[in-house]
């Protein structure tokens, strides 16, 4: 299998130190990647993190991807894609910060499209970063689709993804994304909840190695109550269940969007009535995952020609430079992009 790349994030952030961690606690998890980056930049956390009388990790700087073929166990292989970042103060938000992030991503999707890499697993940037670093995309999912539909000679339309939040308990999988919401309840419309049942049924699909079991989540209280609190369910998001259905799709509901998620929930007492729940909008289907649990929890993006996955936290600005960013979700999204590269 080819590397995988590992984003280092927003230099102001927790990013690198995960990234650090992850390569010195979980060796077996972090051979075969390499971190798209800047070199500096994580040989500053490496040394924040090395124990005290003890040699930080080594830091081997690669020239090429194809150099990773040479890269000896126990040490952190950096490739430079970026220009070393300036005036970086930890955590602080800034446009140096959020250019220096935004384009490990960039690159890294070229690299991925382009099958130089096998996937990608993002540390996490600062959005409000980002936007002042002049992208004007709002999040790592949205960036990735542009540039998978630049790559494919597409519109960014024609080129839908969804945001998958993943634990070992529970998946979700999302309609919209990162808008206000009031534009999240606009959003609510027949072909994008069809589109997401469709995204989510071909990942899950490949990766279960059977169809999934789909329960879909009402918008409103009660999923509607028939009518009384909202008319979404019977006008909207029934009919694109329906549609689902007659393509073979296991697809049921709309159900409670207060009761779903935890009959789709599996535990060690009992097996979840669904293997992916779709939620209307970000927080209702992010939530319920978190709650479990954000150590566990895993971020995937479907429906890109790229395997890509990314921790379920942000940046971290109140802890960045202590040492205490526990790194398990970076090393749950490394283990679930292994298991998901069969399918790019």
């Amino acid at each position: 299998m080819k590397p995988i790349a590992i984003t280092m994030g927003d230099p102001a952030g927790i990013g690198p130190e995960i990234v650090i961690k992850t390569f010195r606690d979980a060796p077996d998890i972090s051979r075969g990647c390499f971190v798209a980056g800047d070199v500096e930049t994580m040989r500053r956390a490496n040394r924040m993190l090395a124990a005290p009388g003890k040699l930080a990790m080594p830091v081997v700087v690669l020239q090429a991807v194809d150099d990773m073929q040479f890269v000896p166990p126990d040490c952190v292989p950096v490739l430079q894609v970026i220009e070393a970042p300036q005036d970086v103060a930890i955590g602080r938000v800034s446009a140096a910060a959020g250019r220096a992030a935004g384009g490990c991503v960039e690159w890294a999707a070229r690299a991925a499209l382009a099958g130089e890499i096998s996937a990608l697993v993002t540390a996490p940037l600062h959005k409000e970063a980002l936007s002042a670093a002049g992208y004007r995309f709002p999040g790592h999912t949205e960036l990735l689709q542009a540039e998978a539909a630049a790559w494919l000679k597409l519109r960014i339309a024609e080129v839908p993804v969804r945001m998958m939040l993943a634990n070992d308990e529970l998946r979700t999988v999302l309609v919209s994304i990162h808008m206000s919401l009031r534009d999240a309840i606009a959003a609510v419309h027949p072909q994008g909840v069809l589109d997401t049942i469709r995204i989510a049924h071909r990942a899950l699909g490949t990766a279960l190695g059977r169809p999934p079991r789909i329960g879909v989540a009402g918008l409103n209280p009660h999923a509607g109550e028939g009518g009384l609190f909202g008319t979404e369910e019977r006008d909207i998001i029934a009919p694109a269940i329906a549609a689902a259905q007659r393509e073979g799709i296991d697809a049921r509901g709309p159900y409670a969007p207060d009761t779903v998620f935890m009959r789709a929930r599996a535990t060690s007492a009992k097996p979840g009535e669904f293997d992916v729940v779709i939620a209307m909008y970000h927080d209702q289907g992010l939530i319920p995952v978190k709650y479990l649990g954000v150590d566990k929890g895993v971020n995937v993006t479907l429906g890109l020609p790229l395997v890509r996955t990314s921790p379920d936290h942000g940046t971290a600005f109140d802890i960045a430079g202590t040492g205490k960013a526990d790194p398990a979700s970076l090393i749950e999204a490394i283990r679930m992009a292994r298991a998901l590269v069969p399918a790019a």
